[in-house]
């Protein structure tokens, strides 16, 4: 008997023989004793494997505690960060003017109409140098990622947050602990514009700031989150810029001034395709200039004061010069337009040099000639940038401390040679290659890349009443 009793405590392997080779073994280990708590069992093991794991880092970096909310997922000891240790601010904004939502498939989704199927394939804006699917000479793109905002909320979510600070951990090479803080910049109830610092960056020799900032898992986080993320480089003069330059075509104005002049003649069909080709940098600027030019001989040289009551300011442009200018900025208008309209544009923003393109003019019938005024040089790509690096010069700025925007092709030297160059609202192939993008409603959201917060912004709508 007692040998039966010790058979049913102690079962032979061949009679408990399971489908698994750790099951077989984890059978005859006694079970443990329920004594502890899961929170205590979880700060045991961290406490362990903090007392036999080395750090990887040498010296061991501190969380960044200079604003906002600090993550951290390691041991909350003293942790130094050494001095002058660099530091990368993102800047992530919710796209709230396009929301993102799943193509629902008919085989999949109880809620599509019958007869409904998947949306046609398309390449979003800014990641090809077109988005017509039939200039694309190889195979479609894949599947876009499943847009996630429609579940977790239409703003910088808490989850959204979370899942960018993990692409951050996961870029450096080698691994190294990255320290984060963040921080709403326009509210901190669903915010759509939110600040995240991290340090120290990923190291340049394996991963440069260029590559950084168009790196395949940062877009891919774009694209399933429905946010613009433009990172920079922390200093004094990413805060502190004294210098603004703006192109004005599409960027400062919603019209493309050359285009609104051909519609006086008919000739704004031949005119506005140029114009396109040229600023998505497909024709030379300088060629694609003139021959549009050509297209407006006879053309009553009075044109530019009726165009004024059709030129639309973009919104937030008024806003954003009234606040740089209250900051004590000095802004320019570089415009690859025509003189006379940038010069009233920089009469009504408040902006300090307006230089263009000048058209000649027919002193006896008062008439565009169709050509441009050779003593004047054509305001192109290089134009711009010189323009740029002279202004600095003329009023003692470093050329750290200066911002350009513009959205097209010509625009993209100034763009790279600025502290901080944005393409606003810019055409494909110019948010692939500028350095920065965004595509939100209003101009203001450049306050927010300069460290600005809601509150700064208001007092800066304050100060100019």
């Amino acid at each position: 008997m007692a040998d039966s009793n010790a058979s049913r405590q102690r079962p032979s392997l061949g009679q408990m023989r399971s489908n698994s080779f750790l099951l077989d073994h984890q059978q005859y280990k006694p079970p443990l004793p329920i004594s502890q708590n899961i929170d205590e069992v979880l700060g045991a093991q961290l406490d362990q494997s903090l007392t036999t794991l080395t750090n990887p880092v040498s010296p061991d970096p501190e969380r960044v505690t200079d604003s906002g909310v600090v993550h951290s997922i390691f041991h909350h000891g003293a942790n130094p960060l050494p001095q002058g240790t660099a530091r990368i601010v993102a800047t992530l904004f919710y796209k709230s003017s396009r929301p993102v939502h799943p193509n629902f498939h008919p085989d999949a989704s109880s809620n599509v109409a019958p007869g409904q199927t998947l949306q046609a394939p398309q390449v979003p804006e800014g990641s090809a140098p077109t988005v017509d699917m039939e200039k694309i000479p190889r195979e479609p793109p894949a599947p876009e990622p499943e847009p996630l905002d429609h579940l977790y909320g239409p703003y910088v979510s808490q989850l959204c947050l979370t899942n960018f600070l993990q692409t951050l951990e996961q870029l450096p090479t080698p691994y190294q602990r990255t320290n984060t803080s963040h921080r709403c910049l326009d509210r901190e109830d669903q915010p759509r514009v939110v600040e995240v610092t991290f340090s120290p960056p990923p190291d340049p020799a394996y991963l440069s700031f260029a590559d950084l900032r168009k790196h395949e898992s940062i877009w891919r986080f774009e694209r399933e989150w429905n946010v613009e993320v433009v990172l920079q480089n922390e200093s004094v003069f990413r805060r502190h810029k004294r210098l603004a330059v703006f192109d004005m075509d599409s960027t400062l104005i919603q019209n493309e001034v050359i285009d609104e002049i051909a519609k006086f003649i008919g000739v704004e069909k031949q005119v506005s395709e140029i114009t396109a080709r040229a600023m998505n940098g497909e024709l030379d600027f300088s060629a694609s200039l003139k021959e549009r030019v050509g297209l407006l001989k006879g053309v009553p040289a009075d044109v530019f004061d009726k165009l004024k009551s059709v030129i639309t300011i973009s919104p937030g442009a008024r806003e954003l010069c009234r606040a740089l200018k209250t900051l004590g900025y000095k802004m320019a208008v570089l415009s690859g337009g025509f003189q006379p309209l940038a010069e009233w544009l920089a009469e009504e923003l408040g902006i300090d040099y307006a230089v263009a393109n000048h058209l000649e003019i027919d002193t006896a019938t008062q008439t565009l000639t169709g050509k441009l005024v050779e003593s004047y040089p054509i305001i192109d790509a290089a134009q711009k940038r010189s323009l740029l690096t002279s202004i600095a010069a003329e009023n003692n700025i470093p050329i750290s401390q200066t911002l350009a925007v513009g959205d097209g092709a010509n625009d993209l030297l100034m763009l790279h040679a600025a502290g901080l160059g944005v393409a606003w609202r810019a055409k494909s192939k110019v948010q692939l290659e500028a350095p920065t993008r965004l595509n939100g409603e209003s101009l203001v959201d450049i306050l927010y890349l300069l460290g600005l917060d809601n509150e700064d912004i208001v007092e800066l709508a304050a100060a100019n009443k």
